[in-house]
């Protein structure tokens, strides 16, 4: 059979997967994605996005989609608060947050370092969405129903054979990227070793209808002397943890959950004579936390869940799951260009385990950390109401666990002792002289290229005619700086080290 030759083969078309295969496209590289369900899974999955995430969208131009969505939802939550009754305990706390730690809703937006940069209330299905419409636009090219059989490195290329209701098909690539799930045939068949911790609960939720909703109040997440559980915000939402065991046959379909089982779990938990009278979709989860030790092994990478699994707690999992596409997409494809040379183009590619392992890593301990404030037992009541009481009377307690959840406390060790180099820079206002108007820092980085920007300290005589990856602007009021197509800080300061660094990331 003869091969369709691209030069990327993205391997799941959630989230991960989508964002990836926009990134590689806009950098003109050739992607397919190979994705086994032939519609869009609408399973009940996570129900908001991190800043980090988010801003990887906006500096692509998606803000305006992330917006319209979060604003059809908050009237959806208000909607539902309002049809439950007029009394307070019906709404959706009025202050911004910034989180939650172990169920504690009390990481305070105001009291951020950036407050400008939060979460956003962006359901993953409707994510999945925007980032689909996205690949469309820019030309990647999906191939839905099609489960991959097997596949082979070669050292040269992928010869990577899927199968779906056409009939085989084969697929050969430079880079085969699994982006698959916690399930991943692509790790799994791949020989990625998965270490980990083994779960130690059952989570349910699903999308329901109940026959006494009211008696579920106040929305939102709640401890309770079994486990914790939550209703709403969102219209029909509802989870619940039972910490006494994982679930049965956790090997099987994670769908698997029956509306009586659901409820069941939901009357243990609550102690409320509720019923579900409607199941619309319905997910198991635990809290196993596990993660690849190596994020490539040959021309077969990992990135999203694919490559760590963690429990949905603090709502982390699309925030590493996007900036990990981020992170990989333009150092894959530069190295596919062959824009770094030699050894320097394994360098590059290299870095994006070396930057983004560390980050999942620390992600899966605080998850793991999480789970130990909400048992349902007297040791771990005391213990919450410490951490309450830090993160309520101390802002800078509450600001260290609100950057550690959010990610924007992440810096990359890039060997430059200047603190802005290393981090994921936030949007922000600049005046550009040469196009004599004020523009957001996002809205210049749309094409996916590195910026340049010389602020007034200027960046000394520099030729950028041998890059088309790197865009240069001067700004009033600024600090020079080099930014990496993922807002990644590569250099600060004055014309020294400007040109390594050009070198490093972008062969310039």
């Amino acid at each position: 059979m003869k091969p369709r030759k691209v030069d990327v083969i993205v391997v799941g078309a959630g989230p991960t997967g989508l964002f990836l295969a926009t990134e590689l496209r806009l950098a003109g590289i050739v992607v397919v994605v190979v994705e086994r369900h032939s519609e869009p899974d609408l399973a009940l999955k996570a129900g908001g996005l991190g800043p980090l995430a988010a801003e990887a969208l906006e500096r692509r131009g998606l803000g305006p989609a992330l917006d319209a969505e979060e604003t059809a939802a908050l009237q959806a939550v208000k909607a539902m608060g309002q049809s439950l009754g007029a009394d307070g305990r019906a709404q959706p706390a009025p202050r911004p947050i910034a989180g939650n730690f172990g169920g504690l809703f009390l990481i305070e937006q105001s009291l951020q370092r950036e407050p400008a940069r939060r979460m956003r209330g962006v359901a993953q299905s409707a994510l999945e969405r925007i980032l689909a419409e996205h690949a469309q636009t820019v030309g990647v090219e999906i191939w839905r129903g099609q489960a991959v059989e097997s596949f082979v490195d070669d050292g040269e290329c992928v010869r990577v054979e899927v199968r779906g209701e056409g009939g085989p098909r084969v697929l050969e690539a430079a880079y085969l990227v699994g982006c698959d799930g916690a399930r991943s045939v692509v790790r799994k068949r791949g020989g990625f070793d998965f270490p980990g911790t083994e779960p130690t609960l059952t989570g349910r939720q699903g999308l329901v209808e109940l026959d006494h909703p009211e008696r579920l109040l106040p929305l939102g997440w709640r401890r309770t002397a079994t486990g914790m559980m939550a209703y709403g915000p969102r219209p029909g939402r509802l989870s619940v943890i039972e910490f006494d065991r994982p679930p049965s046959d956790r090997d099987g379909p994670l769908t698997a959950l029956t509306a009586v089982e659901l409820e069941e779990s939901l009357r243990r938990v609550s102690g409320a004579d509720v019923r579900i009278t409607a199941l619309r979709s319905a997910t198991r989860w635990t809290d196993h936390a596990r993660q690849a030790s190596a994020y490539r092994r040959g021309r077969v990478l990992l990135a999203g869940d694919a490559a760590h699994i963690h429990s949905p707690f603090g709502g982390q999992g699309l925030n590493l799951g996007l900036v990990d596409a981020a992170n990989l997409g333009w150092k894959l494809a530069a190295t596919i260009r062959g824009e770094a040379m030699g050894n320097a183009s394994v360098a590059v590619l290299d870095t994006y385990a070396s930057e983004r392992h560390p980050v999942a890593a620390r992600v899966l301990d605080n998850t793991r950390a999480q789970l130990a404030l909400m048992r349902p037992d007297p040791q771990t009541t005391a213990l919450r109401e410490i951490i309450a009481d830090l993160l309520t009377h101390f802002p800078e307690v509450n600001r260290h666990f609100g950057e550690m959840t959010s990610g924007v406390e992440n810096r990359y060790d890039l060997g430059d002792d200047d603190p802005l180099v290393g981090r994921l820079l936030g949007d922000g206002d600049l005046l550009v002289e040469n196009e004599g108007e004020e523009r957001r820092l996002y809205s210049l980085m749309h094409d996916g290229r590195g910026l340049l920007i010389e602020g007034d300290g200027g960046v000394g005589e520099l030729d950028l005619s041998s890059s088309s990856r790197v865009r240069r602007v001067k700004a009033v009021g600024a600090r020079s700086m080099l930014i990496r197509p993922d807002g990644c800080v590569a250099w600060a300061g004055g014309a020294r080290g400007l040109q390594e660094a050009l070198a490093r990331w972008f062969a310039s």
